[in-house]
């Protein structure tokens, strides 16, 4: 039954609208898109029109403009039905976006956002070969020629970075070396038909098999100064807070895949029988049913709360891992508890279980792993202080 405890009747409405989109749009197709691996243009190009994919950026940007609590209800009703397109929505709002609408002068808002709010894809280049939770090994440079820098190198598993409908992505360089010795980072703004710049889409997934995920290399990438985010040196600082915020949509996936696997198990055990009796009756499956409802309730309620504190511009680092980490280890406790539920029929691709468990891996390893985030709470509440 939908909650609707400390939420506006927008939010109410908002979370109405979406779900009714997912079960009328996405839920047909969303087996089929997943077994070819194909990217849901037609999908993707709704979710334009109905706002989901400009739901932080300004109304003058051409956005939505929803707070961020509005912007995570959405993502999470999409999740409850195909994690690929959450993921693909959260990707597109959180790390391409948000980026360019933060650190970005008002020139580049002004020639981005519009197309990122009505048709255009943009992706956030972090991850490289040797440079996953290790981030400060980015191998990937710039190297200033005049007014134009001169990019080389490579990022992987960059999602939403080589669909048709991508503009460019955000690439995080090495420009330099500060004056302690460490890595100065540096971010620039590289669209897709740039000379030397190549994406190429990453095929044989377990998971989130219709959300583009993409190789980048960028040989000789020459860029002109005013494609630098932000000023020079700003990099490492832009990544780190966008990740902060871009956790939370993460955290929403897992919630929305907990929510929908959980859902989706229930109503089979209630149907199931066995022994004369529907299998939700059991004590065994149904104990496991309130520990997954329960885990829901509380990591809705949490993850809820942080948003509100986003929206209002307080700190979120230790509240944001918290939020990532419960949500997306619940995900996988509740898909595995689903498949168990389910049987054997669990275990095929004719029911969507199989899919909620494949799925909720991505969710413990992407935007920082669960190591890291245990890492991030407990720098924050001061384990490695004096």
């Amino acid at each position: 039954m939908p909650q609707n405890r400390n939420l506006t009747e927008e939010q109410v409405f908002l979370r109405d609208t979406v779900c009714k989109f997912a079960e009328e749009v996405v839920r047909p197709v969303a087996a089929e898109f997943d077994e070819k691996e194909e990217f849901p243009y037609d999908i993707v190009k709704q979710m334009f029109e109905m706002g989901f994919m400009g739901c932080i950026v300004p109304e003058k940007f051409g956005g939505t403009e929803l707070d961020y609590l509005s912007y995570i209800i959405v993502v999470e009703e999409l999740a409850k039905v195909d994690n690929s397109i959450a993921g693909t929505v959260a990707a597109h709002n959180s790390l391409g976006t948000a980026p360019i609408m933060y650190f970005g002068n008002e020139e580049q808002k002004a020639k981005y956002l519009p197309l990122l709010s009505s048709k255009h894809l943009w992706g956030f280049g972090l991850t490289e070969p040797n440079a996953g939770s290790d981030a400060g090994n980015t191998q990937t440079n710039a190297v200033q020629d005049g007014d134009f820098w001169i990019i080389n190198g490579s990022k992987i598993f960059i999602t939403n970075a080589a669909t048709d409908i991508t503009l460019g992505s955000t690439i995080l360089t090495v420009t330099g070396e500060l004056p302690n010795g460490k890595k100065e980072y540096t971010c620039f703004l590289v669209e897709n038909d740039t000379p030397g710049f190549i994406q190429k889409t990453i095929h044989k997934k377990m998971l989130w098999r219709s959300s583009n995920t993409a190789e980048l290399f960028l040989e000789d990438v020459r860029v002109h100064k005013s494609q630098m985010l932000g000023n020079r040196g700003d990099g490492f600082h832009q990544m780190l807070k966008t990740l902060d915020y871009g956790r939370l949509s993460i955290a929403s996936c897992g919630l929305g895949l907990a929510a929908g696997a959980t859902a989706y198990a229930l109503k089979y055990a209630k149907q199931r029988v066995a022994f004369k009796k529907k299998i939700a009756s059991f004590q065994s499956t149904a104990f496991k049913f309130a520990d997954m409802d329960m885990g829901v309730e509380l990591a809705r309620n949490y993850l809820y709360e942080t948003c509100r504190m986003a929206q209002e511009g307080l700190p979120i680092s230790k509240e944001g891992a918290i939020s990532k980490l419960y949500c997306s280890e619940l995900a996988h406790s509740c898909s595995n508890h689903a498949v168990q539920i389910m049987g054997g029929y669990g275990l095929m691709k004719e029911y969507e279980a199989e899919r909620y468990y494949r799925d909720a891996k991505i969710l413990e390893i992407g935007e920082g792993t669960s190591e890291i985030q245990r890492l991030v709470i407990a720098r924050n509440i001061g384990c490695w202080s004096d």
